[in-house]
């Protein structure tokens, strides 16, 4: 086993443990993780989705348990996002393209968590609106690799349709159910060899995944967190930016 398989473990679980907090499985992280260490993009869509799944997997237990979920407005937005996400993950991308859109997509969660979280007054959303935004964040998120959280949060928060620990509790299981039918879509191609240390780094993934939807579920977190993971985001997007146009 040498050093970096272990700072990429340390890393993942940091990340896990950082993004389990507010339901999320940490996708976006672990893609900006190994877009820093030069990880090829064919190896880096099927680490994401699994240790997507792991840590979505055990955020959505948690924050159930914690009686946050609300199932009424979790279905619409579910309810087309999985075969759309499976026909995401089918598409194999040019490595430019991917590039772009994981660049885009790290960017747009970077700002995310430099927005200050606050509730709002509860509002309802109409079914259609919540199919189609269901649709449009499962292709999007079986194309790049992620859950598609870090987009559909924000939306919650920001239209008011939810509080910030429902959000999480709503994001958890549809960013479960997108990165596994990213994951069915992807496998349809076949399935590149994974790299050295990746069972290593799930375990990990799994152990920040429990540390982090625990507090996140019952406990406050630190707010300088968010920022700090930020500018982790900000800085691999800048890297895809730069591979892009190099």
């Amino acid at each position: 086993m040498n050093d970096p398989v272990l700072v990429l473990a340390l890393v993942f679980f940091l990340a896990a443990c950082l993004y389990s907090t507010v339901g999320h499985g940490g996708a976006s992280a672990y893609l900006a993780v190994m877009a820093l260490a030069g990880f090829a993009p064919v190896i880096m869509r099927p680490c994401a989705l699994w240790m997507n799944v792991a840590v979505s997997a055990i955020a959505t237990i948690l924050f159930f348990r914690a009686g946050h979920f609300r199932p009424r407005l979790f279905w619409p937005f579910v309810a087309l996002s999985i075969p759309a996400a499976w026909f995401g993950g089918t598409i194999h991308l040019h490595p430019k393209v991917f590039m772009f859109l994981v660049g885009t997509s790290l960017l747009l969660a970077s700002v995310r968590l430099f927005i200050p979280e606050g509730e709002r007054e509860i509002r309802t959303v109409r079914m259609p609106v919540a199919l189609m935004i269901g649709a449009v964040l499962g292709f999007a998120s079986g194309l790049v690799g992620v859950g598609g959280g870090i987009f559909l949060t924000p939306l919650l928060l920001l239209a008011g349709w939810a509080k910030p620990k429902e959000a999480a509790a709503i994001s958890a299981p549809f960013i479960l159910l997108n990165s596994l039918g990213g994951i069915g879509g992807l496998s349809s191609g076949g399935w590149p060899a994974l790299p050295t240390g990746f069972f290593l780094w799930l375990l990990c993934a799994v152990l920040g995944g429990v540390v982090g939807a625990t507090m996140g579920s019952r406990h406050w977190r630190p707010a300088w967190l968010r920022p700090a993971l930020g500018i982790v985001l900000l800085i691999a997007s800048a890297k895809f930016g730069m591979q892009l146009f190099s």
